[in-house]
């Protein structure tokens, strides 16, 4: 069996998820009536996401279960040992990533959330999955908090934060991704800047997008 279906993870995820797919709040609410070109310029915005995420901050914005397996299995079968990861939320896509990690026999996550109320949920999660001791949870803007203290060398990114963000995310670490790293990105098409880069034949990736959710790229 491995990690991620074992317990307590597999237990853990699925109270998690079902959690995110019963939630309501009053926020998500008044989010989700908003027009759909509204909500689009916020989530595109490089300066609103701030302001966005914080109404949501009770709310887990979780990748689907697909996308954690995918995660999961992306992670193990390219034996990734540093990972980085832009927007922890609940850490739900944190814990698919570490449970890869402990069963590629160890490694390090590092992973940044700017809503302290949600870092502090990840890290109980963690605790809970027994997992904890392989991620590094960093509190504030990925643009500072991703800007030192990097290995030398990263094997897999996950974008999952501000969608306004993801190119400058990109730029940031991108000379620490090895050849043949993998970069998976939720919602990229949110962020035209970061697509237009990822899927140029001249960037330096290969890129393939996934109809509706994920945009899994490769650093040549």
């Amino acid at each position: 069996m491995t990690t991620l279906m074992s317990a307590p993870v597999a237990a853990l995820l699925e109270r998690l998820f079902s959690e995110a797919e019963n939630v309501q709040t009053p926020a998500l609410a008044e989010f989700a009536a908003l027009p759909v070109a509204e909500r689009e310029r916020m989530l595109n915005s490089k300066t609103e996401y701030r302001a966005v995420y914080a109404r949501l901050k009770d709310v887990a914005i979780p990748v689907s279960r697909e996308t954690g397996t995918l995660l999961y299995m992306l992670a193990r079968s390219s034996q990734a040992r540093v990972i980085v990861e832009f927007g922890t939320s609940f850490g739900i896509s944190t814990l698919h990533l570490a449970a890869a990690l402990r069963d590629n026999g160890g490694g390090r996550l590092i992973t940044t959330e700017f809503e302290p109320s949600k870092a502090q949920r990840a890290r109980d999660n963690l605790a809970a999955g027994g997992l904890l001791d392989l991620v590094e949870i960093r509190e504030g803007d990925a643009l500072e908090t991703l800007r030192t203290g990097l290995p030398e060398q990263i094997d897999m990114l996950l974008l999952d934060g501000a969608k306004g963000l993801y190119f400058d995310v990109l730029r940031l670490l991108e000379d620490r991704l090895r050849p043949g790293a993998l970069i998976i990105a939720d919602n990229a098409d949110y962020c035209p800047e970061y697509v237009a880069q990822i899927r140029n034949p001249d960037g330096g990736y290969l890129s393939l997008p996934f109809p509706g959710e994920v945009e899994l790229s490769m650093k040549r």
